[in-house]
């Protein structure tokens, strides 16, 4: 298999498609809240405040997709095919963007928000599963890594730009006419979403791979260590622990106001706060990635969670801007050696007709700790500033512990086998 730099080139294109669809709903995660805040949507809140409804309206869609994920991961397996699901759920989420233009009720918006949750559904655990399938076992690692940086780099722009545009609004355009700053952006989270579309559509091709058929008993999941080695299965590990990183991730994204009276910030700073993870991600997550292809990567894994306890847990205790800043980062950098290494060693172990399947495992278990962090940090916070951190530092700790004592190397190193030739 002809690869660039270790990488096959479908893959390379299935991330160019996911930062094209990421670039557009990373939009919404500002645009929306602003939305709900202006005159343009209107109707009973629920009995909720306008501010608790933003919260039920970003959380949606990871509470909506990630339950979904084992079924549309099964699901794929069983068809044997990963790219019709990718392409339905691009379509779904294209349509749901566009249609936020015609959005004047709340409960109009919520709709929309959990048909964009099963769109996520149908995107993530296959398109994980379709990195998996291109790649082979001495570059999984470097593939789950570029795929990685690349959903990561679309994430971290569409937020960047999102206030700009609706801010720059309204636009005069030569057909449409008059365009609000909200209309332009939901028309841009479509148009990308739509350009992944494309993209799957022209560059992607369906590895061959054998249907499991309708049993679905290799793609089961397994809490329990079916062989008896160890106490819990392996892959249901390693998605505890992507739920505990998830965690730790989350809890700093509803501080803001807290986070900036406490530092005596302006919310630039904790913007670049924010991203510190993000960019920490961006830089690493592919060499990482290649390197646990050379060396292992169980150490990788166990490296990062054990740095995810100090850089978790300071947070909670500094009064630095900068120092909270490189906390993040650090943070970031303990997350790289976790998430795309812990993907490829779930890879490893899967069988190729069972990859959807077990995957989704550990992109369900991210997706609920990214639903999940914000809102314990939200309660924990009256505690105390510091306890919501050292709670997921703990958690981090947890899963220190599960990854040395539940979790084994399956495959030899290319390093080692060199060595050994």
């Amino acid at each position: 298999m002809r690869t660039l730099f270790g990488v096959n080139p479908q893959v390379i294109a299935l991330a160019l498609a996911r930062m094209s669809e990421s670039v557009g709903n990373s939009f919404l995660i500002v645009v929306l809240p602003l939305f709900i805040a202006s005159d343009f949507v209107s109707g009973g809140t629920f009995g909720l405040t306008e501010v608790a409804l933003t919260g039920v309206v970003l959380s949606l869609f990871g509470l909506v997709n990630s339950p979904l994920q084992p079924f549309t991961g099964r699901l794929s397996d069983r068809t044997g095919r990963r790219k019709i699901f990718v392409l339905i759920g691009l379509t779904v989420l294209a349509c749901a963007s566009f249609s936020y233009s015609f959005v004047t009720t709340y409960w109009q918006l919520i709709g929309l928000r959990v048909l964009q949750g099963i769109a996520g559904a149908l995107i993530i655990p296959t398109t994980v599963a379709l990195v998996n399938d291109l790649a082979t076992e001495d570059n999984r690692g470097g593939n789950m890594g570029t795929y990685n940086t690349f959903r990561l780099v679309g994430f971290g722009v569409g937020p960047v730009a999102a206030g700009g545009v609706v801010a720059a609004g309204p636009y005069t355009l030569p057909v449409v006419g008059q365009l609000s700053g909200f209309d332009a952006a939901f028309y841009f989270a479509a148009f990308t979403a739509t350009l992944a579309f494309v993209l799957v559509t022209i560059l992607i091709d369906d590895p061959e791979i054998e249907a499991t058929g309708d049993d679905g008993q290799s793609t089961s999941i397994a809490i329990l260590d079916p062989t008896g080695k160890h106490v819990l299965d392996p892959v249901f590990t390693l998605g505890v622990i992507s739920f505990f990183m998830a965690i730790g991730i989350a809890i700093f994204a509803t501080l803001g106001d807290i986070v900036n009276r406490r530092l005596d910030q302006g919310p630039t700073m904790f913007g670049l706060q924010f991203a510190a993870f993000v960019l920490a991600q961006i830089l690493l997550q592919a060499p990482i990635g290649r390197a646990t292809d050379f060396y292992g990567r169980r150490r990788f894994i166990v490296i990062g969670m054990a740095l995810l306890v100090p850089t978790t847990a300071v947070q909670g205790v500094v009064f630095d801007s900068w120092v909270m800043f490189g906390a993040r980062f650090a943070q970031g950098v303990a997350g790289a050696m976790v998430f795309a290494p812990s993907l490829a060693l779930a890879g490893d172990i899967a069988s190729d007709a069972g990859s959807g399947t077990t995957l989704s495992v550990l992109t369900m278990a991210f997706g609920f700790g990214v639903a999940a962090g914000p809102l314990l940090s939200g309660f924990l916070v009256s505690f105390g500033f510091h306890v919501p951190f050292t709670l997921a530092a703990g958690l981090a700790a947890v899963g220190t512990g599960l990854v040395i004592t539940q979790v084994e190397e399956v495959r030899t190193p290319g390093r080692t086998a060199s060595a050994d030739d």
